[in-house]
């Protein structure tokens, strides 16, 4: 049975260079990486290249909760696609449209069985949001 997808996007005003150096480097995925004021993501590491693994740890900010979110890359083309599996086997993949002056980032990622649709995308999508406004302020 295939999973269902959900669809997220966002338009990033800055150059794709920044971009992409802001989305991969876990200096900077560590300011962005929450989908609210009462999470945090203490510690990230990043080998991007097909094969290479990420773990992002997030964590509640009181410490009354926290987990690894981390997978292998399947696919980079640099300035231009991130593929990857997650450690729960769940795929998603995120391109990166330059245009002109601004990035459209759209993310498709497989849903997973315990929160709802909506509660996934909001919560992938309150996530880009805080890397947009974190790439276009800094």
């Amino acid at each position: 049975m295939e999973k269902q997808k959900i669809t997220i996007s966002a338009n990033v005003f800055k150059p794709i260079e920044k971009v992409w150096d802001y989305y991969n480097n876990p200096d900077h995925t560590i300011h962005w990486n929450s989908a609210s004021d009462f999470w945090h993501t203490p510690y990230a590491q990043n080998d991007l290249k097909v094969g290479g693994k990420f773990l992002y740890r997030m964590e509640a900010k009181d410490g009354s909760m926290g987990f690894d979110f981390f997978g292998t890359y399947d696919e980079v083309e640099e300035h231009k696609l991130i593929a990857y599996t997650l450690g729960d086997g769940r795929k998603a993949r995120i391109s990166f449209n330059n245009k002109e002056d601004v990035v459209e980032i759209v993310i498709v990622f497989e849903a997973e069985p315990t929160h709802t649709i909506e509660q996934q995308r909001d919560g992938w999508q309150a996530i880009l949001n805080n890397f947009k406004k974190y790439t276009e302020t800094h």
